[in-house]
């Protein structure tokens, strides 16, 4: 066996084997983290959607009556926080005892992820405050979540971060346009970053039926893991790897009847993290392609509040669009299964896309 041929097999096993070791790890830290779940009746206290607009959402809510009350939220700490401990035990063992196994195994690095762990750290932190306001506010302020001016402020403030790190530090000044090459946008590409990083985030409202996020993450980011690993960027894909093994291992429990919901802490976590991947891999320009589940759903409800207030009507029964469906009389396990169908699809063609433009 060629040199090549052994590296090539030591990054495959490297990024298959941590996902499936992700995968289990935690389907095993499942029973402790709902344990405390339900312990301290970590789920909102009455059930009850607000719409967008400030009214009441009258469709939504007679769709899912009574499915919050009962069921923990957080369950997004199963995903970073599975994908966390995974990327500091491999880092230990990789500095304490410095052998080749746990060197390879390590995917902590300087240049690939400690910025995707950073964001990912960072933005699950501000999505638990937003599930514990949600869960134990009280009074004026604290009650219903972060507001969402506020929420998108703090992205927008890591997003910065990230855009400053990238264009003046890793000296990026450009994106790549599949079939034409390099195209240089120099300073822009500071507004462009936390621009994208705010519309992922707004994807995020493809939470909300159980099993359906869970699932078109997964599909998302196991195909930045392999463009990711195509490029070579080993330690990045990896880390892909290990957010849609704990992603599979959510959908495990999350499949109806959920047994906790993914919350603020596991979408914003995924979807700000997902940016940066975005950006890493230099492929942001398919990111609508691989992401476009995000896309409908985020842009249904933008579709929504416009008509509603340029037009006086409603374009969808009510939104995002897989709420839609259900109005329209689709059982929620077949809206689910449709959209990882199109997830899929999406995931595949927005990876050959981005390898083929190259």
């Amino acid at each position: 066996m060629s040199g090549f041929e052994q590296n090539l097999m030591l990054n495959v096993l490297k990024v298959f084997g941590l996902s499936t070791l992700s995968f289990f790890f935690a389907i095993a830290a499942t029973p402790t983290l709902t344990h405390y779940l339900y312990k301290y009746q970590m789920w909102k206290k009455t059930s009850g959607k607000k719409a967008l607009t400030g009214g009441e959402a009258v469709i939504f809510n007679e769709l899912h009556k009574d499915k919050e009350v009962g069921t923990p939220r957080m369950g997004g700490i199963l995903v970073w926080g599975s994908t966390l401990t995974l990327a500091l035990l491999f880092w230990l063992l990789a500095e304490v005892f410095n052998q080749d196994l746990f060197t390879k195994l390590n995917f902590v690095s300087q240049n690939q992820t400690w910025i995707p762990i950073f964001t990912l750290l960072a933005a699950a932190l501000l999505g638990l405050a937003d599930d514990l306001s949600q869960i134990w506010g009280t009074g004026k302020y604290f009650s219903g979540g972060i507001p969402l001016l506020t929420r998108i402020l703090v992205v927008a403030a890591i997003g910065f971060v990230g855009a400053y790190w990238f264009y003046y530090k890793l000296e990026f000044n450009s994106v790549y346009v599949p079939g034409y090459g390099a195209l240089i946008i120099g300073a822009l590409y500071i507004p462009l970053f936390i621009t994208v990083m705010i519309a992922t985030f707004s994807g995020g409202v493809i939470d909300g039926i159980d099993g359906l996020a869970g699932g078109v993450m997964a599909a998302i980011f196991a195909a930045y893991s392999g463009i990711a690993f195509f490029q070579n960027q080993i330690d990045l894909a990896a880390f892909c790897g290990v957010i849609m093994g704990a992603l599979l291992a959510f959908l495990w429990f999350n499949i109806p009847p959920a047994r906790f919901y993914m919350g603020e802490t596991g979408m914003l976590g995924l979807t700000t993290t997902l940016t940066v991947i975005a950006f890493l891999t230099d492929s942001v320009l398919v990111l609508p392609i691989i992401a476009f589940p995000l896309v409908a759903a985020s842009g249904s409800d933008i579709i929504q509040i416009a008509s509603k207030k340029f037009l006086g009507r409603k374009v969808f029964r009510v939104a995002p669009i897989q709420h839609h469906f259900e109005a329209l009389g689709w059982p929620s396990y077949k809206v689910t299964m449709r959209f990882w169908v199109v997830s899929t699809i999406c995931a595949v063609l927005g990876m050959v896309i981005t390898l083929i433009g190259r």
